[in-house]
């Protein structure tokens, strides 16, 4: 499931999955900046620059990405929070975006991990911004998230 739905000039897009393992294997997958690129799709020209190795508070990691094509941009997040095998956050500190708040939550249950997304965010360019988010930033997004599921699905299967 991939919903966005807008509140107070910011939109939040959210995703749940189940995935049938382990906590600890979901938790060593996730916290592993380098993973990202393989839930990225090609086309984002996805690559991080820095802040390889095991996730921690306070860790900043950069990236070159195309959200448009042939445009690369630098991004660049902290990770702020960090509950081992629970949650994580990581927040822009630069980038495409006014705000981005991704929420990282992980929940072990009979069937293996339930995974939650919860990106919080907000375009800038008011007006404008408003405009790109319902003529493509939005179906973008969705785009991403979905292809992350397809591609965890066929790593860890269908939970």
């Amino acid at each position: 499931m991939v919903e966005i739905k807008k509140h107070s000039g910011i939109y939040t897009l959210t995703v749940m999955q189940q995935l049938p393992i382990k906590l600890s294997e979901a938790w060593g997958f996730f916290s592993s900046p380098e993973n990202l690129t393989k839930i990225t799709p090609a086309h984002m020209g996805f690559e991080i620059t820095s802040g390889e190795g095991r996730m921690y508070a306070g860790q900043i990691i950069s990236y070159k990405v195309a959200p448009v094509p042939w445009i690369k941009t630098n991004w660049v997040t902290e990770i702020t929070h960090v509950d081992e095998g629970k949650f994580f956050v990581d927040e822009q500190r630069f980038g495409p975006y006014s705000m981005w708040h991704h929420e990282h939550h992980f929940a072990e249950n009979r069937n293996g991990v339930l995974m939650t997304d919860k990106v919080t965010y907000k375009i800038p360019f008011g007006f404008l911004g408003t405009i790109a988010q319902h003529m493509f930033v939005k179906r973008q997004l969705k785009g991403i998230f979905e292809y992350r599921v397809k591609v965890l699905d066929e790593m860890f299967g269908k939970g």
